[in-house]
């Protein structure tokens, strides 16, 4: 029987999946902007977003790895990784 608890985690998990997706999307996007303009700022972006796709692949795999590898590592990666796409972002946008 499926309970309310049940259906969150579930959503959680379609939202981290969609979460890689899109990051990985923009993060191909942004790439080939890169190979086709040779801007520095483009390169950050690039690593943004693809650090976003590498955090919603963490937030994806915690729960299937939750007995392999302690939970709690990935647990505070993720927001690590938050602060490092922002920061890449902040560099793209402040470098001239």
């Amino acid at each position: 029987m499926l309970t309310p608890l049940d259906a969150v985690d579930d959503a959680g998990i379609v939202i981290s999946l969609s979460i890689f997706l899109v990051a990985a999307a923009l993060a191909v996007l942004s790439g080939l902007a890169w190979r086709r303009e040779r801007d520095r700022r483009m390169l950050y972006v690039t690593l943004a977003y693809a650090v976003f796709a590498l955090r919603g692949i963490f937030i994806f795999v915690e729960g299937p790895l939750e007995g392999v590898v302690d939970s709690e590592i990935l647990e505070h990666t993720s927001p690590f990784l938050v602060v490092i796409a922002l920061l890449l972002f902040f560099v793209a946008v402040s470098r001239r």
